[in-house]
């Protein structure tokens, strides 16, 4: 089993930034895959980033040039470098993690974190 535990989330005005971490714990060595995935109230479920063990990243188009995901492996940490925020970054956003880069997505993981709150206000 592996636990993943988010934190880093906050309120903060249109135009600031938040850096989210993920630490992974546990049996660590089966993930090849970490992300970030975000929910909006009423909204369905919405990839923000990932990344594998290797450094391949994908971003969603709403945030590409603003966000940047970062991985530490010595650590089993993943961050999300949020700059530039809009209000409609707001969302509860979790932090998820699989054996498969390519599979990873908001509604196929083998581990998620229990979220943490962004609030962006205007």
């Amino acid at each position: 089993q592996v636990q993943l535990v988010e934190s880093g989330g906050g309120l903060v005005q249109a135009g600031g930034s938040l850096r989210l971490s993920c630490a992974a714990s546990g049996n660590t060595f089966s993930i090849n895959a970490m992300g970030w995935y975000r929910q909006a109230p009423g909204k369905q479920r919405e990839l923000v980033a990932k990344i594998s063990n290797g450094g391949i990243t994908n971003y969603a188009n709403s945030v590409k040039g603003r966000f940047t995901i970062s991985r530490d492996n010595a650590k089993n940490t993943v961050y999300l470098q949020m700059n530039s925020l809009k209000p409609e970054d707001t969302a509860v956003y979790y932090c998820n993690a699989g054996r498969q880069y390519y599979r990873l997505s908001p509604n196929d993981y083998d581990y998620r974190g229990r979220g943490t709150q962004v609030t962006v206000s205007s």
